[in-house]
């Protein structure tokens, strides 16, 4: 009988977030049906030099998934007891997400001037450094004011690449899955807290029931509502892997993103471009220009995430800083050779 009883209450936990997770999947699937019809009215996304899409098509999913989200996070404090000590957190971390995704709004409809539109990332982002538990520290061999400006930095980053990235269809979902989905793992081998685990579930839910609207040929679009507030989420998350003493499976999991789109944001720079105007430079957009199908190259990113998976967990599980620095030099050879490859496609 206590064998019994010890193994329920291993399990409890797992059961709550697997619910958790097809509560959003659930929620995000269902608002994305039943708003696709009036976006598809008043908010569509015409073809322009970045996009891949040939016709004007309805943006606007982020609603659904950031609602989603919001509705699996409220649901988990009913579902995960341990979780009333978090709600001040998770309820300024749910106020500045839906603050950004106004802003995804307003800019869906009325492109924002870069000005205002990055000066309320950063107001966004700040809110997001604020609420991090007490004493956390990222990089504790540097004053708290230089690790405050750089985090500073690296999330208005990770705001804008994720909506940069956002350039064909199923990009995102296939890089914000396995990216949670990593999370996920990091948080059954104990190295992210409950709140964190609550919103990486709830986040992967929601991408997965935008998953089939958004897959090829997709149905509907993200937009800015929805790559802003879901840049901030996973900020939020790699800050907390992070702070715990994680600092590679931070930088791992989404490794991809990031490379892709500052080495095409420093190319373009030196080129002399306009890096703010629109574009078709990213790697994956050169490859799919060079006649790779959208399937191939999403299959491509999707394999790439599990390898840097692996790695993310290899640190975890065995953390030493041999083994972070094996894992960053094998995680940077991947990516830099999926990025030649895009660039040989082209």
């Amino acid at each position: 009988m206590t064998g019994s009883a010890i193994n329920l209450e291993l399990w409890r936990p797992v059961v709550a977030f697997g619910l958790l997770l097809l509560i959003a999947v659930g929620v995000s699937a269902a608002l994305v049906a039943l708003t696709r019809p009036y976006l598809a009215r008043y908010v569509l996304a015409a073809p322009n030099q970045r996009s891949s899409h040939r016709v004007a098509t309805p943006q606007g999913g982020g609603i659904a998934v950031i609602a989603a989200v919001v509705v699996a996070v409220a649901i988990a404090f009913a579902l995960i007891l341990d979780l009333a000590a978090s709600a001040r957190t998770l309820g300024i971390l749910i106020a500045a997400t839906l603050g950004l995704a106004i802003v995804g709004v307003s800019d869906d409809i009325r492109p924002l001037a870069a000005t205002p539109r990055l000066i309320l990332q950063g107001l966004a982002v700040a809110v997001v450094i604020a609420i991090l538990p007490e004493g956390m520290r990222v990089l504790p061999f540097m004053p708290w004011w230089v690790e405050a400006a750089l985090m500073l930095i690296a999330g208005v980053w990770l705001v804008n690449l994720v909506n940069f990235m956002d350039g064909i269809d199923w990009m995102t979902v296939g890089e914000v899955v396995p990216v949670t989905a990593g999370l996920l793992i990091a948080a059954a081998l104990g190295a992210l807290s409950p709140e964190g685990t609550v919103v990486a579930a709830a986040l992967c839910g929601a991408m997965l029931g935008f998953a089939p609207f958004n897959k090829p040929v997709a149905k509907i679009f993200l937009g800015d509502v929805g790559s802003l507030p879901i840049g901030l989420l996973l900020f939020w998350l790699l800050l907390l892997l992070a702070g715990n003493g994680f600092l590679a499976a931070a930088l791992l999991l989404p490794l991809y993103y990031v490379a892709d789109t500052t080495i095409t944001l420093i190319r373009r720079f030196r080129a002399g471009e306009q890096v703010t105007q629109a574009h078709r430079s990213h790697f994956y957009q050169r490859a799919l220009d060079g006649g790779l199908p959208v399937d191939a190259i999403i299959a491509r990113v999707a394999i790439l995430n599990v390898s840097l998976i692996v790695l993310a967990t290899t640190t975890i599980l065995f953390p030493s800083l041999e083994t972070d620095a094996i894992a960053l030099v094998a995680g940077v050879a991947l990516v830099g050779m999926r990025l030649y490859r895009f660039e040989r496609s082209a």
